[in-house]
């Protein structure tokens, strides 16, 4: 068992040597699920989570949910009872927002290549659209003028620096994603006041970072970066969304990110802003920070062969339902996710093996080479920090198998 999974089961509620997931076991979940496999999220992981952040940050923060990492309408609707707004990547999660009964005033939509029906909704919808280039604005003044109504904006900056550590880079050098930072000024001088509600600032440089000072470094540079574009402008910048990028580990030699540093900072740079920003609301975007860890996939040991001496365990799930955990989701060098028996957390026999799943593909890989007790059909395997980028980043409609279930408990 790696360190990795050995720390995480500490912190997780075990019975019998059988892992609990929303304090029951596996069996039951799979039968109320309908049957494996299934995600599982855990309703008081989220709830905990988040009070947590809310108590190391600085109390005028406020804090939004990325819906990208996970749209599941059940989960959104409990985080936004739990936040101050929501983030969207595309029309149908803007839908599952506004079901929610989060404001309009605090949903906002992301993400390049926006098409016309999706600004069309949005401006309908009165939600604030982060503008990530020139010709959305066109179009947006378009649909305004068409509507009758103001559309509520934001621009996107992509920075002139970026996210060092990061596991995806969203800003600084050619980006398809925000208007360049030295554009911005010329872009906010043209702005039509009778076709846009100008509300500030969206800049984000990069997701899924566990070092503390590449953040608090980010951080005094977003800042810095906000407060020169908020000096060349008249225009009021109301809010200000300097985006997320808090990481959790997958991995062994991964340590869970320190908080007080980047919260101490934080603190002092709302503390110090200038008059450009004096009044504006500062917002933190997190997606997989908040749920990542609050999830379970759980798929059920249905064969066991032998391979000239490697020992295989042969599951109903696979990438289809998980492709980040295959390895086939950013990662250059694939590495297991948290992996565990549900009925079997250790044993005195062990074995090393290979679980996969059911598709025609050797890509179809659940943990290659990870030690556990040994395993009988019917087990089940269960895939820890599964709560992100996990069915809805998926391709389940690849070879055709059913499609996963999931629950929030």
């Amino acid at each position: 068992m790696s360190k990795l999974v050995h720390e995480r089961l500490q912190r997780l509620p075990l019975r019998d040597n059988r892992l609990l997931i929303a304090g029951r076991h596996t069996a039951e979940l799979v039968a109320i699920a309908g049957g494996s496999p299934c995600y599982i999220y855990d309703r008081d992981t989220t709830t905990e989570t988040v009070l947590a952040l809310r108590q190391a940050m600085p109390e005028s923060l406020k804090l939004h949910y990325a819906i990208k990492a996970n749209p599941m309408p059940a989960l959104v609707d409990h985080m936004a009872c739990l936040l101050d707004g929501l983030d969207v990547a595309s029309m149908a999660e803007m839908q599952v927002a506004l079901g929610s009964g989060m404001d309009p005033e605090h949903i906002s939509f992301a993400g390049p290549a926006k098409q016309p029906v999706e600004l069309s909704a949005a401006v309908a919808a009165g939600v604030t659209l982060n503008v990530e280039s020139e010709l959305e604005l066109e179009r947006l003044a378009e649909i305004a003028a068409r509507q009758g109504k103001k559309a509520r904006i934001a621009i996107r900056v992509n920075p002139d620096f970026e996210l060092k550590t990061s596991g995806m880079k969203m800003g600084g050098g050619p980006k398809q994603f925000g208007i360049d930072a030295e554009r911005v000024a010329d872009v906010l001088s043209r702005l039509a006041a009778d076709c846009f509600d100008f509300q500030g600032l969206h800049i984000f440089s990069g997701s899924q970072n566990l070092q503390a000072q590449s953040l608090i470094d980010a951080h005094n540079k977003t800042f810095e970066l906000a407060e020169r574009i908020a000096n060349s402008t008249s225009l009021e910048v109301r809010k200000v969304n300097i985006g997320g990028g808090l990481g959790i580990p997958y991995f062994p030699g991964e340590k869970a990110l320190a908080l007080d540093g980047i919260a101490a900072n934080l603190a002092q740079l709302l503390g110090r802003r200038g008059p450009g920003l004096a009044q504006a609301e500062i917002v933190m975007e997190l997606g997989r920070y908040l749920v990542g860890e609050a999830g379970y996939y759980i798929c059920q040991v249905t064969d066991i062969k032998m391979s000239r001496g490697q020992r295989y365990l042969m599951t109903d799930g696979g990438l289809h339902h998980h492709l980040a955990n295959s390895g086939n989701f950013g990662q250059v060098l694939r590495k297991n996710y948290p992996v565990v028996l549900a009925d079997k957390i250790t044993g005195e026999a062990m074995e090393c093996v290979e679980i996969v799943g059911p598709l025609c593909t050797p890509l179809d890989i659940v943990a290659a080479g990870v030690e556990l007790p040994v395993a009988e059909l019917g087990d089940y395997v269960v895939v820890l920090q599964s709560g992100a980028y996990g069915a809805s980043a998926s391709p389940q409609g690849f070879l055709s198998h059913p499609p996963v279930r999931e629950l929030l408990l």
